[in-house]
């Protein structure tokens, strides 16, 4: 338990520089916006005059460094700038579409890690066999399969078609859990498919390798279940890599439900990014932009400390 907290104690100690890089990142590329904060706050009708003020009382003409400082500054007390008129703060916007994105890749990965690993292991306890070439095949379509392109024809089989699902549109769960998921499924779907697939080759090569220890033909050998050799000690040890690509996988899903939030009409983060890319709003796209990449580090850092307590070998590591 001490090598545990020593290792989760070292993983903690690199997120503070880490998030501090993704802050000067995110705020160095978006000064490389042509929109202008000043007009896009007063209106392209601002005149130069009101513009200069604007720009003084909000230090836009200040160097960068020093307009760096500040938005640190600001960021620390929770201050992530206004967006465009009609004035309201980017955090209210932000924490607003937050849930249901998180709604969304919660189901979409769910979903995703359920199917790889049923098919994953079902793939290697009978490689090479029948339902490991069908599985293979599966997953590799799978792979191929873009998930704007899925989603759209998810909607017109299974919501225009058959009417199954709604073709659009955001259901709060306070509404009914029903109507919620109902809204939510395809979407976490279109997610889904492409990830589970990559997921499920990486469960059965781990589960391969773990089949052809001494240690599974042993247990074999001493007369235990392939059920309990499986369950107890192949799958616990396979499921590391996995664990670690799936950590992947879910920011990726994060930060790709731009298109599947526009398709499906979900009002999450990823329509919120597009509608501050088409109106200009720096504010909207850096505040969002940064709130995706803090998640996309947390994720992984929840996936690196469950991958200690998953397997003891790694903890050698």
């Amino acid at each position: 338990m001490t090598t545990i907290l020593r290792m989760a104690g070292r993983r903690l100690l690199t997120l503070p520089p880490l998030l501090l890089g993704i802050t000067l990142f995110v705020f160095v590329v978006l000064r490389f916006s042509p929109t202008d904060p000043a007009y896009n706050a007063l209106g392209e009708g601002a005149s130069d005059a009101a513009r200069d003020a604007y720009a003084a009382d909000h230090g836009l003409d200040d160097p960068i460094v020093v307009r760096y400082l500040a938005f640190l500054g600001d960021l620390l007390h929770g201050d992530l700038g206004v967006t465009s008129p009609p004035s309201k703060p980017v955090s209210d916007a932000i924490f607003t579409a937050l849930p249901l994105t998180l709604q969304l890749t919660f189901l979409g990965m769910l979903f995703a890690s359920l199917g790889a690993l049923v098919l994953g292991v079902t793939a290697a306890v009978f490689r090479d066999r029948r339902p490991d070439h069908v599985i293979r095949v599966l997953s590799i379509a799978g792979v191929a399969t873009p998930s704007f392109w899925l989603g759209i024809l998810l909607i017109q089989q299974f919501a225009l078609r058959l009417g199954w699902f709604p073709t659009g549109g955001y259901v709060n769960p306070a509404d009914g859990v029903g109507a919620w998921l109902r809204s939510l499924f395809l979407p976490a779907v279109a997610i889904a498919v492409p990830v589970g697939a990559s997921l499920t080759r990486i469960v059965r090569t781990s589960m391969v390798e773990e089949l052809d220890r001494d240690y599974v033909r042993t247990a074999a050998g001493n007369g235990l279940p392939p059920l309990v050799i499986v369950g107890r000690n192949v799958l616990r040890n396979a499921l590391v890599t996995p664990l670690t690509v799936l950590g992947l996988r879910a920011g990726y899903a994060l930060g790709g439900a731009v298109v599947i939030e526009t398709i499906f009409g979900l009002p999450g983060l990823g329509t919120l990014i597009l509608n501050g890319v088409t109106s200009g709003d720096v504010a909207v796209v850096q505040g969002t932009v940064l709130v995706i990449a803090v998640a996309f580090v947390l994720v992984n850092l929840i996936v690196d400390l469950a991958c200690l307590f998953a397997n003891p070998r790694t903890r050698e590591a």
